[in-house]
């Protein structure tokens, strides 16, 4: 054979090799592209946050990611009052609508957040024409047809529904917010019960976050207790889960997990996020979103980045947590991260506008953190 010949044939082959290099390597999973909801299949649902900007594509990346990573999703903000139904007799449903179409298209379940909530609720569901406070038996009928007209249109597309959201305070007595002064106590009540008459087979849930705490979550088992002794149907108990590096602690958390297990309900971590910034020292711990401060340099320290260590301090503390949940996996049914990665977090904003945080388990380009792959080897543990 010909040198020239042969050196044609080297070279086919060696394409040939490469080529098939190629095939194998693209027909391959990669490991670091295990989905989180994979990881824990056969221990409770993971869910995640979504809004405009991944549902109606302006992020063409986004949609693709949640079906990897996702098998619960949770309507950020698009069925809150305020969204779903800023004026009288006027609802809008279309980002509502795409959220629920995709979730179902893609066989991923739906929780719906939220009918009754002291925030995101226009000032004309209290008051009338003239700016007076509705009576209870007007108010009952807003949030009945409410209530009946939204979880109505959904009905056995949504797997639950946050039907009451933060109604207690830090001490477990229950908030003054328009909804108390106007009805009473027995507004939860009433919620509950037209969501149930709306679709009696969805899920219904109490959310609220600081709840793993102990004054509040005495108000919260109170609470429910009262709803189970009335009748009243209560499938799950939302922890929204606005955590900290440092704070709860871990045998907080596990005495909540066990003591709301103990109610016969669903757990469900609703709102999860780990916050890295030092919010602690403005003495604001939870998710009241009428707190804000003023932007301080010493209090938005990563804004270029997260540091090594701390990445390490963040992976370990997301390790701590989902052992809880793993060891719990009996008593919790869901985990939905608020925000698919730290660029979406609402933690970026509040309480202090402006600020980089990395709370969640992607960075910004939609890359795993190693609190990802500490998460996932708490399955291995």
């Amino acid at each position: 054979m010909k040198k020239s010949n042969l050196n044609h044939s080297l070279r086919s082959f060696a394409g040939f090799c490469l080529v098939m290099v190629f095939l194998c390597l693209s027909c391959r999973k990669p490991a670091d592209e295990r989905g989180l909801k994979d990881a824990f299949s056969d221990k409770f649902l993971i869910g995640v946050s979504v809004d405009t900007y991944q549902i109606l594509k302006p992020d063409s990346l986004a949609q693709d990611f949640i079906k990897m990573h996702f098998n619960a999703v949770t309507a950020e903000n698009a069925m809150k009052w305020e969204r779903i139904h800023p004026l009288p007799g006027q609802y809008t449903f279309m980002l509502a609508d795409s959220i629920v179409d995709f979730a179902v298209r893609n066989g991923m379940a739906v929780i719906g957040h939220t009918l009754v909530w002291h925030a995101q609720t226009p000032s004309w569901v209290f008051e009338d024409s003239t700016g007076n406070l509705l009576t209870r038996d007007s108010l009952l009928a807003v949030l009945k047809d409410h209530v009946l007209t939204v979880v109505g249109r959904y009905k056995g597309r949504i797997k639950g529904w946050d039907v009451v959201n933060e109604a207690l305070n830090e001490d477990g007595s229950m908030r003054k917010s328009k909804w108390m002064e106007i009805i009473g106590e027995d507004y939860v009540e009433k919620a509950f019960e037209y969501a149930h008459e709306a679709d009696p087979d969805a899920e219904l849930y109490y959310n609220d976050y600081n709840i793993e705490l102990p004054g509040k979550r005495e108000g919260a088992i109170k609470l429910i207790k009262d709803l189970q002794a009335k009748g009243i149907k209560v499938g799950g108990l939302g922890i929204q889960g606005h955590w900290h590096m440092d704070f709860p602690s871990l045998g907080t958390i596990d005495t909540s997990l066990n003591d709301f297990g103990e109610l016969g309900l669903q757990v469900m971590i609703t709102e999860f996020e780990v916050n890295v910034l030092p919010e602690r020292e403005l003495s604001i711990v939870g998710a009241e979103i009428s707190q804000t401060a003023e932007y301080m340099a010493s209090v938005d320290p990563y804004a270029d980045g997260l540091p090594d260590s701390v990445q390490q301090q963040l992976a370990d503390r997301y390790a701590g947590i989902f052992n809880l949940f793993v060891k719990h996996n009996d008593k919790v049914s869901r985990v939905t991260f608020w925000g698919i990665h730290d660029g979406y977090s609402w933690k970026n904003n509040w309480p202090i506008r402006g600020r980089t945080n990395h709370p969640l388990l992607f960075d910004r380009q939609y890359q795993p953190k190693p609190a990802y792959y500490s998460v996932i080897n708490t399955t291995q543990e």
